[in-house]
């Protein structure tokens, strides 16, 4: 068994990995984005999981909205940016499926 704690310190941080999942937690300032057209993961999927905060996501060109309760898979191959709202920090939990980082 491996345990860890969130604490949603500092921008990413992969808080567990095992040889097939890897658990990172991830705070955007307000108004933040991460990716764009040419990130992508080539043989991860991403589970993004809003903990907090409210923001968006753009997948292969499609976008949406997203808020605390949400989850958003990113399949492997599928370009991404995630962002966060004007208003306050979105704080993510995010599974790489095999581990990526």
């Amino acid at each position: 068994m491996k345990r860890a704690r969130l604490d949603f310190e500092g921008f990413f941080d992969v808080r567990l990995t095992t040889d097939d999942a890897q658990a990172a937690q991830m705070t955007l300032s307000p108004g933040q984005s991460t990716g764009g057209p040419d990130n992508f993961h080539p043989e991860s999927d991403q589970w993004c999981y809003v903990v907090s905060g409210s923001g968006w996501a753009v997948v292969d060109g499609d976008e949406v909205g997203l808020e605390a309760g949400d989850l958003v898979v990113i399949e492997a191959g599928e370009t991404h940016e995630i962002g966060a709202d004007d208003d306050a920090p979105m704080e993510t939990l995010n599974l790489y499926v095999p581990p990526d980082y």
